[in-house]
């Protein structure tokens, strides 16, 4: 399927997403959404992607924000429901089956921030910088970025950078846990696609129920987030990926197991 919005391209296991709108700095619009839900829609689907990088076209830029050409634009009813089909896209994105790595390769801002808050975790370009900067247009986030950034930072750095608006480069995205990991911007996607690489050695099904443990563990009671890692913890018991992995392991299987996600 060709896209307007977006490139993509497979590496092996990895599905590489990339926002294009260079001439707008990648920034996203309704059109953007729609395209991001379907394309997400069908790599859940497609058995042999296992990993997924997100990140944004050109070298200044992960998602320089929302399009405020477009938003200038919008009732407010048609804002609300804007708000609401960016958050269900950023949520289906969040609960993806296979990991999402965001690439950060420049500026994330507003709505850039929040998807890369949605992906799984964060690998930031050196040059890269992070903020939700719509308090200086008389605005809150509207993707969930209130919501996923205090998760992640904490709420006293979350509410720092909400309401001053405020960017903070790579270094402190990584001393306050926003990001995983920076890297030089010649070396951001080799890294990311090395990280993606080794998730799309193991074992898919395991991956996919680690996945779900942590989503839903977060959004829920320690109780009842054990109770649901026990639950798929013994499901992986019925999985011929279990039997190929613990074989492998007894065996001392130089060339390792061979998975198929069964």
């Amino acid at each position: 399927m060709d896209w307007k919005h977006l490139l993509y391209e497979e590496k092996g296991a990895v599905g590489i997403v990339t926002i294009h709108r260079p001439e707008k700095l990648n920034a996203i619009n309704r059109e953007t959404f729609l395209e991001l839900r379907a394309l997400f829609g069908q790599i859940a689907e497609h058995e042999p992607v296992r990993a997924v990088i997100l990140t944004g076209s050109g070298e200044r830029a992960f998602v320089a924000g929302a399009d405020i050409e477009e938003l200038a634009t919008l009732s407010p009813v048609e804002a609300r429901a804007l708000s609401a089909l960016g958050q269900s896209v950023m949520e289906g994105i969040a609960r993806c089956p296979k990991p999402v790595i965001a690439a950060v390769n420049g500026w994330a801002l507003g709505g850039g921030l929040e998807l890369a808050l949605c992906c799984h975790f964060r690998i930031a370009s050196a040059k890269a910088r992070l903020g939700l900067p719509e308090v200086s247009l008389g605005l809150i986030p509207g993707y969930a970025g209130t919501q996923r950034l205090p998760r992640l930072v904490g709420p006293g750095m979350a509410l720092q950078m909400v309401t001053t608006g405020d960017p903070i480069d790579a270094a402190e995205a990584l001393r306050c846990g926003l990001v995983n990991r920076v890297v030089e911007p010649e070396a951001l996607l080799e890294a990311c696609e090395q990280i993606a690489g080794r998730i799309a050695a193991r074992g898919p099904l395991a991956v996919r129920f680690a996945l779900e443990a942590v989503a839903r563990g977060l959004d829920g009671t320690l109780e009842g987030g054990s109770w649901l890692e026990q639950a798929l913890f013994g499901l992986l018991w019925t999985t011929e990926d279990m039997r190929e992995g613990t074989r492998a392991f007894l065996e001392k299987d130089k060339a390792g197991p061979k998975f198929q996600g069964r």
